[in-house]
């Protein structure tokens, strides 16, 4: 299945945390934070302003970008965990 956000929505996979503490301590899947890091897989067109023009999305497919803890919502598409956010919770991408 092939997911096309709209407007201004993005969709991101979430990046894998590291699962092990400097000490070499594994942390089990349930207790560990949910990253705030992920790769964007699908961009809308961009948002409509208020004049009707369509403003370009200032990211794009493959970027890296971390985004707040609770921003977004969660789907599963085919297994995959995927968030859909827009643009602006998008705090920066990762160069």
């Amino acid at each position: 299945m092939k997911l096309r956000p709209l407007h201004d929505r993005v969709i991101i996979k979430r990046l894998d945390n590291e699962r092990k503490t400097a000490s070499g301590i594994f942390i089990p899947d349930n207790a560990a934070e949910k990253p705030d890091q992920g790769e964007i897989l699908a961009v809308g067109n961009g948002k409509v302003g208020d004049d009707g023009k369509i403003r370009p999305m200032a990211v794009k497919v493959g970027d890296k970008v971390l985004f707040g803890k609770y921003s977004g919502q969660t789907v599963k598409v085919e297994g995959d965990e995927l968030l859909v956010m827009r643009e602006e919770d998008i705090m920066a991408v990762v160069e």
